[in-house]
Parts: C-alpha cells; structure tokens; sequence
C-alpha cells in the first residue's frame, strides 16, 4: 500500500469514527441553541471568515438553494448578516453577527466527552494522537 493509499485509508477510518461518536454532542447542541444542525455547520464555516452564499454552499456541501434558505433563516435569526461585496456588487457577502458568534461560542460550551473507547487508550497513545492531532493543525 502507497503511503497515499494509507492515508486515504486512515482518514476514511478516522472520519467513521468521529462520526460514529457525534450523535449525543449533535442532539445536545441543537436542543440547547435550538437551531438545526445544518444550521450550524453554516455557523461554524462563517465562524473562520466571512463567505459568499455560493462560497459557503461549496463549504457546507449543499446546492445554492439551500444554502440561500439557510442564510435566511439564520438572518431572520440575527445570527448572520448578508452585505453587498464590494469588489463584486452582485455577490452577497454573509457573515456572522455579535448574535451568531455568541451562538457559537454557546455551541462551543456544550460538553463533548471523548468516548470511551479512546479515553481508555494509554498516556502515551493519547500523548501521541494529540502531537499528531497538533502537527495537522498546524498547516
């Protein structure tokens, strides 16, 4: 196996693995803020900059509609604000309000615990994935 073929193997694994161990965090985070979850996958995409609908369509993986009726609904919210792009005047720029940050930072509070299976993993595995986790990041 390629060390590509690896890699793409881990991150297929790793992706099942979060996956599989999101569901209490997901149920959580949306009775507390009482938004859909796609909703704030948007929230979290504008948390990094500031986006184009059709920008942040691509990001959140969803066709332009969707992202349009999102957007709506988050402004209607006051969670986002919509403006003209100044270097394109027929684009729409969306980023987070005051509101929608403190949104997220809510989101943030709401406690995700490791599961099990990786919090039994020893010191130095965790020390480990956690200096792995750290050089990824850093790019």
């Amino acid at each position: 196996m390629s060390s590509r073929q690896l890699a793409d193997a881990v991150w297929k694994d790793l992706a099942a693995f979060v996956l599989d161990h999101q569901d209490v965090w997901k149920h959580a985070v949306v009775e507390r803020s009482g938004l859909p979850f796609s909703r704030i996958r948007i929230l979290k995409r504008l948390s990094r900059s500031p986006l184009t609908v059709k920008q942040l369509a691509a990001a959140a993986t969803v066709d332009a509609p969707a992202a349009t009726v999102a957007v709506n609904d988050l402004e209607d919210r006051g969670l986002v604000a919509r403006r003209t792009d100044p270097t394109n005047r027929r684009c729409k720029v969306v980023s987070l309000t005051v509101a929608g940050s403190d949104m997220l930072g809510m989101i943030d509070d709401v406690r995700n615990p490791a599961p099990e299976v990786l919090a039994e993993l020893d010191d130095h595995d965790v020390a480990t994935l956690r200096a792995i986790l750290d050089k990824l990041s850093a790019r």
